[in-house]
C-alpha cells in the first residue's frame, strides 16, 4: 500500500462506525472512572455497556454526550471528533431513567419541544410529532398531560421526544429502571423492535444482564472503569473471558482447581475433562465455570464429568427449582432442576440427600 493510500484508509476508518473511542481516559480527581477505552460502535447498531456500580458505563455515554469531557483520549461521532463539540452541536439525544418530562406541556408539546427550538417549519414539526407517537404507540394521547400517564407510557413519551429529533445516536441510560418487572421485560421487547425499525444507533447502558443479553446486538462488559468482554450476548454468556463476566453475566459456577494436561483437577480431587488454553502451564491456579442450566441431576450419560455432593438448599423459581450441592471439598455448586409438574417441584430433592451432578466435558471452561 502507498503512503496515500495509508493516509486514505486511515481516515476512512473513523466514518465506518458510529462511535469509537481512541484510548480514552476519564479522571475525577485522582480516581479513574474511565481506563483507555478502545471501542467502536457500528451505525445502526443496538450496544450496551454493562456492570455494576461505578464501573464508568454511565461516564462512558455522558462522554459521548458531551456532558463530561475524556482526561484523555478522542471521541469520534459518525467519523469526527468531538472532544471539543458542545452537547447542543452533537447529533445525539439522550433518554433517561427519569423521563425528565415537562410536566406542565401535553404529550404533543414534549415530544415537539426540540425541533420547535430549532424552529422547524410547523408542518414538519406536526407530521413528525405524529410519526414519533405512532412508532410508540401513544396516538390518540396529544393532549393529554405527563400526570395522566403510566410509567411505561412516560417513558414512551420520552423516546418519542428523543427520536423525533432523528439523532445519529440514542444514548439510554438505564431507561427502564423505574419500572415493575412485568413492564421492564414488555418495554425490553419494544425497545428493540423500535430499534430495528428507525435503525438508528442506540448506545445502552445499564446493570441489569437479563436485559443486555435480551436486547443487545453487542455487549461491553465493563469493570474498574475497563472493557473486560465485547461480543454478541451469545459469546458473553457461553464463552466468558474471566472470572469476573462469567460471574456477572448471568449465574456461574466457579470451582477452583489446578491446569493439568486434558482437564482440571478440582480441590476435591476429581479431575475434569476440559480444553485447558494453550498457554496455561499444567499446575496453574485456575477456575472451572459451568452454566447451572448445563448440569444433570438425572442418571449421567457416558463420557459425561460426574462428582458427588450433598444437596444443601432447594430454591424454588417456578419454572425450575434451584438445586444448591456442596462437594466434599465444601465448594457449593447450583444446578437448575426444570419444574415439569408441581410434584416433581415439591419432592424430587430433599435437603441432606446425597447426589450426583454430572455435566458434559464440553460445557466446562478454563478461566484464569
Amino acid at each position: 500500500m502507498s503512503s496515500e493510500e495509508s493516509v486514505r484508509a486511515h481516515s476512512a476508518k473513523p466514518s465506518a462506525s458510529a462511535i469509537r473511542f481512541e484510548g480514552v481516559t476519564k479522571r475525577f480527581g485522582e480516581a479513574v472512572a474511565v481506563d483507555n477505552l478502545n471501542l467502536e460502535i457500528e451505525k445502526g447498531e443496538f450496544f450496551s455497556l454493562l456492570g455494576p456500580s461505578g464501573c464508568g458505563k454511565t461516564t462512558t455515554l455522558r462522554m459521548v454526550a458531551g456532558f463530561e469531557q475524556p482526561s484523555e483520549g478522542r471521541i469520534y461521532l459518525d467519523g469526527e471528533p468531538v472532544e471539543t463539540v458542545p452537547p447542543y452541536k452533537r447529533n445525539v439525544n439522550t433518554v433517561f431513567q427519569s423521563y425528565a418530562l415537562f410536566e406542565h406541556l401535553n404529550i404533543e408539546d414534549n415530544v415537539a419541544f426540540g425541533l420547535k427550538r430549532r424552529k422547524i417549519d410547523k408542518d414538519e414539526i406536526r407530521t413528525r410529532v405524529a410519526e414519533a407517537l405512532e412508532l410508540v404507540e401513544l396516538r390518540g394521547r396529544e393532549k393529554s398531560q405527563p400526570s395522566e400517564l403510566s410509567g411505561g407510557q412516560k417513558q414512551r413519551v420520552a423516546l418519542a421526544r428523543a427520536l423525533v429529533n432523528r439523532p445519529s445516536v440514542l444514548l439510554l441510560d438505564e431507561p427502564l429502571g423505574a419500572l415493575d418487572l412485568k413492564l421492564r421485560k414488555q418495554m425490553q421487547v419494544e425497545l428493540k423492535g423500535i430499534q430495528r425499525e428507525v435503525e438508528i444507533t442506540f448506545l445502552y447502558v445499564t446493570h441489569d444482564q437479563e436485559e443486555a443479553l435480551a436486547m443487545s446486538d453487542r455487549i461491553a462488559v465493563m469493570e474498574g472503569g475497563q472493557v473486560k468482554q465485547c461480543s454478541s450476548p451469545e459469546d458473553v454468556y457461553e464463552h466468558p473471558t474471566g472470572p469476573f463476566v462469567a460471574g456477572f453475566i448471568g449465574v456461574s459456577n466457579l470451582l477452583p482447581g489446578v491446569a493439568e494436561n486434558g482437564g482440571v483437577r478440582l480441590s476435591s480431587g476429581e479431575l475434569c475433562p476440559a480444553d485447558v488454553p494453550g498457554d496455561c502451564a499444567p499446575g496453574e491456579q485456575v477456575q472451572l465455570s459451568v452454566r447451572p442450566e448445563k448440569i444433570w441431576t438425572e442418571e449421567a450419560e457416558e463420557g459425561m464429568v460426574s462428582i458427588d455432593g450433598t444437596v444443601v438448599e432447594r430454591v424454588y423459581v417456578g419454572t425450575s427449582t434451584q438445586v444448591i450441592v456442596e462437594l466434599g471439598s465444601g465448594v457449593r455448586l447450583i444446578a437448575l432442576d426444570q419444574n415439569f409438574n408441581r410434584a416433581q417441584a415439591d419432592d424430587r430433592w430433599e435437603i441432606g440427600d446425597r447426589l450426583t451432578v454430572s455435566w458434559h466435558p464440553e460445557h466446562s471452561l478454563v478461566l484464569r
